[in-house]
């Protein structure tokens, strides 16, 4: 027991420095009081983890978006990696191992939908498929039988099981085996959180996770005139809304919405969104608003938690945030996009 707690002591200790290392909103105004450069940017944020990273990549002159995106990615693995060298409590390597499964889930959508369109896409050099060196197969399998062998080979069999069904070059059929990793995923990541300690609050995350998700086709169906057969593709394990409710939500009209969620966490999010659709009239407004909620509500449910599993569940949610808030203020740079226009997308502890 005394040796669980060292680890849980060490390991949340090394998580919240870590926290504190990331980029908060005061670097970020730095950058906006600065020229627009990559090296003014990278001078803003050399204090942080990522910063001082990415300051020595960039000796020796100004990469590419690309290569900079490829840096990130191997900053984050270098994150992940340092965390098991670091032998952390067992409960927290399944955890990790099951979260980054998303990875794994991103690459094969890519790739289905790289046949739907018979076109090849990047893929996320993360997951099993990545560390088990198959993801150049992935990404050039040209067909539905490939992916499923390719997924085989990794020992993938519950995902290669759903990419069988998949009718070759149906859009619909594409989307549906979509929808059912999806669920797959979620539904392994909640049986691996639901035995651990603090197993209630990690379950919370995860159903407001899963809540956030539908309400995201709920909205964007509302505000888009509607999309006919999406309540086929509503996750189940919300936190506050059963997939029936959620179906319930998308035969109403924003205000309606707005109206049955009042009791819920969610009521001023919805609030939010219609006045900005009203103001903006554009449909992205809801990943905007939805980013922001989400990061907060997660924060105040993980964060203040001690010595638990949610210190890494937290801090995985704060480095990915972290690393897509550069990604946006980089390729804003290389597009020549002022920052001003950006700042509102990203997602600030």
């Amino acid at each position: 027991m005394n040796q669980i707690n060292t680890r849980y002591a060490f390991t949340s200790a090394y998580l919240k420095g870590e926290e504190a290392r990331s980029i908060s909103a005061e670097h970020i105004d730095g950058m906006f009081q600065r020229s627009m450069s990559l090296q003014d940017i990278l001078d803003s944020i050399r204090e942080t983890d990522i910063g001082a990273y990415l300051l020595e990549f960039n000796v020796g002159g100004t990469k590419t978006f690309d290569d900079t995106d490829e840096f990130l990615w191997e900053y984050f693995r270098g994150c992940l990696e340092r965390l098991k060298r670091f032998e952390i409590p067992r409960d927290m390597v399944r955890m990790l191992d099951s979260y980054i499964k998303k990875y794994d889930i991103a690459n094969i959508k890519t790739s289905l939908r790289g046949v739907l369109s018979e076109k090849t896409a990047e893929m996320s050099p993360l997951g099993t498929l990545y560390s088990e060196g198959y993801l150049e197969a992935l990404s050039n399998a040209k067909s539905i039988e490939e992916i499923s062998e390719v997924l085989e080979s990794c020992k993938l069999d519950d995902y290669s099981a759903i990419v069988k069904d998949i009718r070759e070059k149906e859009a619909r059929s594409t989307f549906e085996g979509e929808f059912r990793l999806e669920s797959l995923y979620y539904t392994t990541l909640r049986s691996s959180l639901k035995d651990m300690s603090d197993g209630g609050v990690l379950a919370k995350s995860l159903g407001i996770m899963i809540d956030l998700a539908n309400l995201q086709v709920v909205f964007r169906s509302a505000l888009g005139k509607g999309n006919p057969g999406m309540e086929d593709f509503i996750l189940d394990g919300g936190h506050m809304l059963s997939a029936n409710t959620i179906k319930e939500l998308l035969s109403l009209t924003m205000a309606e919405i707005i109206g049955r969620l009042e009791a819920t966490e969610y009521h001023q999010m919805a609030r939010e969104i219609s006045r900005g659709y009203e103001k903006e009239q554009t449909i992205a407004i809801v990943d905007k608003i939805m980013g922001d909620y989400r990061f907060r509500l997660l924060r105040d449910l993980l964060s203040p938690r001690a010595l638990s599993p949610c210190n890494l569940f937290w801090y995985l949610i704060i480095k990915e945030s972290e690393i897509r808030n550069v990604r946006i203020i980089l390729k804003s740079l290389e597009d020549g996009i002022q920052l001003s226009d950006v700042r509102d997308y990203l997602v600030i502890a």
